[in-house]
């Protein structure tokens, strides 16, 4: 996987060095090769998130936050690549959902259940956001209607390393990390993740569940 980026990059860079290519084709190379950097820089930072949760050093800057203008923020990074794909993302999120977390943290959350959303779903398809307070904890939905979840592996869909058709995820790119490290980040939180689908070719939601101190000491 990170040599899929580095052998698009190094060879974009070596056209260029050439000198044959038209202002056109030159374009299109710096762009190639931004986004092969991007993704190769994605890959890195998983493996090293990963590598912070293995040996316990991953911690969190925890202050009073809005997990809805935390999924709004998450959800404008996500838009391009949602446009791209004519996916059209719906936000329900319009009330205030307080909490204490890492904000930071909360939106590579978010991010990542988007992208991963974004990425399985074809084209003309539809990701749905909700955010609400549900009794004394915060919830995020992220709904799609994407290429779903084959039931047996719904209990491995937070595993390190795991994906559900590598011939498939392969076209797209990534390790399998991103739930994992969805999952991690949540429980340092004191949250939960779980994964719902009612199989291949029905879609996914993604439920994340975290305490709302701010709220119970409210009530």
């Amino acid at each position: 996987e990170m040599r899929t980026p580095l052998a698009a990059v190094l060879g974009w860079s070596r056209m260029l060095a050439s000198g044959n290519l038209d202002e056109a084709r030159a374009s299109q190379a710096v762009h190639a090769i931004e986004r092969n950097a991007q993704a190769q820089s994605k890959i890195v930072d998983d493996i090293l998130d990963v590598a912070r949760g293995m040996s316990g050093n991953m911690t969190l800057d925890l202050k009073p936050l809005d997990l809805a203008a935390v999924a709004h923020r998450a959800v404008e990074a996500i838009v391009p690549a949602a446009v791209a794909k004519n996916i059209v993302v719906d936000v329900q999120a319009r009330e205030p959902v307080p909490m204490s977390g890492d904000p930071a943290r909360l939106q590579q959350v978010v991010w990542n259940l988007l992208s991963n959303a974004v990425k399985f779903t074809p084209s003309g398809g539809r990701v749905a956001v909700k955010v609400l307070t549900v009794d004394d904890h915060a919830e995020l939905h992220v709904t799609d209607t994407g290429v779903g979840i084959p039931r047996a592996f719904l209990p491995f869909v937070f595993d390190k390393f795991r994906q559900a058709d590598a011939s498939f995820t392969r076209q797209h790119g990534g390790l399998g990390l991103g739930l994992a490290i969805a999952r991690h980040l949540i429980e340092l939180h004191g949250g939960s993740i779980e994964a719902r689908s009612a199989g291949e070719g029905s879609g996914a939601t993604f439920v994340v569940r975290l305490p709302s101190p701010v709220r119970a000491a409210a009530s």
